[in-house]
């Protein structure tokens, strides 16, 4: 059985108490929301804080409001809550589509948008037990100085394996960052690095405290995702879309953004910039796809070949888009759920 390394765990009432808790010790402390990837984490000693800060009774992080120009979500909202929401079933389809596709019903239920955002980069070699890391020797993401996914590299590979993230950057959505220093608003894009050990722009010191989607009107949006079985895997491909036509049917904006892919999602904004001004032909569906295809750059640190999950870029992209012009995809996704098995 694993166990949890020893920790004091602080249970803050609001959320300035939590930020001023969080600055004594930022380095030695994480933020315990769902804990549906931390505590995981710890026990297998990826993570070892000192300290915990509950998020449990921080009620100002657990809210979903809307106004007339945005949606905002806490950070510590469950994604359950989100997945259940009529506003962004409406308005902001590619996220409950993402949501719903993360773990188990159960987990969702526990785990929390803020947690899935600041989620950890995975790879077959780093997500293992102690015993099993040290035997082949540690990686550089953890105690170690070689990244085993390609020896000679300078940096970490571990991949970014949030589902929610691409959703909300092809949203166009921005994130709150709070500390006892001030507060910073940041474009999903700019929340992360491409780097598996320092993949989040966030200092220690800070709390993600709120997601902040626009509404625009006529906005259109979907995700896929690809992995090996039809439920519960982190994903090996996330492709999330948003396009907004006019009266004409052409397309006014246009965003698309791809996870798994790098230690970061990826907002393709050549992609995008294709479409604008365009009819969502077949034609232009299947460029936007090759420009897409041709950013991917899998590494070998996931299940399934690097060759298929690149190749597999194209095909989710043309659905995606397909999805948000009105085609009739049922088949495709069905043909998806064959492929997973």
């Amino acid at each position: 059985m694993l166990r949890l390394p020893n920790f004091t765990l602080l249970q803050p009432q609001t959320l300035s108490e939590a930020l001023a808790l969080l600055a004594v010790d930022p380095h030695n402390t994480a933020i315990l929301a769902g804990g549906t990837d931390l505590l995981p984490n710890m026990k297998r000693r990826q993570q070892t804080p000192r300290r915990l800060i509950s998020l449990r009774h921080v009620s100002e992080l657990h809210k979903l409001a809307v106004s007339d120009a945005e949606i905002r979500i806490g950070g510590a909202v469950r994604l359950r809550a989100i997945e259940d929401a009529p506003i962004i079933a409406e308005e902001a389809l590619a996220l409950r589509q993402a949501v719903s596709q993360i773990a188990t019903v159960h987990i969702r239920g526990t785990a929390t948008l803020g947690g899935n955002l600041c989620l950890d980069t995975r790879c077959d070699y780093y997500n293992q037990s102690e015993p099993w890391r040290q035997a082949i020797g540690y990686c550089k993401k953890k105690d170690g100085d070689i990244c085993w996914v390609a020896t000679s590299s300078p940096r970490c590979l571990a991949v970014s394996s949030t589902d929610a993230a691409p959703a909300l950057m092809a949203l166009d959505a921005k994130v709150q960052l709070r500390s006892v220093r001030g507060d910073r608003e940041l474009s999903l894009s700019d929340l992360y690095h491409n780097d598996g050990i320092h993949y989040l722009t966030k200092r220690p010191d800070e709390l993600l405290t709120q997601v902040r989607i626009p509404r625009r009107p006529g906005l259109r949006s979907a995700y896929w995702k690809l992995r090996r079985r039809g439920a519960f895997d982190f994903p090996l491909l996330g492709v999330a879309v948003a396009v907004q036509l006019d009266e004409e049917g052409l397309v006014r904006d246009a965003r698309l953004a791809l996870g798994a892919v790098s230690s970061q999602p990826i907002l393709v904004e050549e992609a995008g910039k294709r479409l604008i001004g365009q009819e969502l032909t077949n034609d232009q569906i299947d460029e936007v796809a090759d420009a897409a295809y041709s950013l991917a750059k899998p590494m070998d640190h996931a299940d399934m070949s690097l060759s298929y999950r690149k190749g597999m870029v194209r095909s989710l992209v043309r659905s995606a888009l397909r999805e948000v012009r009105g085609d009739d995809i049922a088949a495709d996704r069905q043909r998806l759920m064959r492929m997973l098995g």
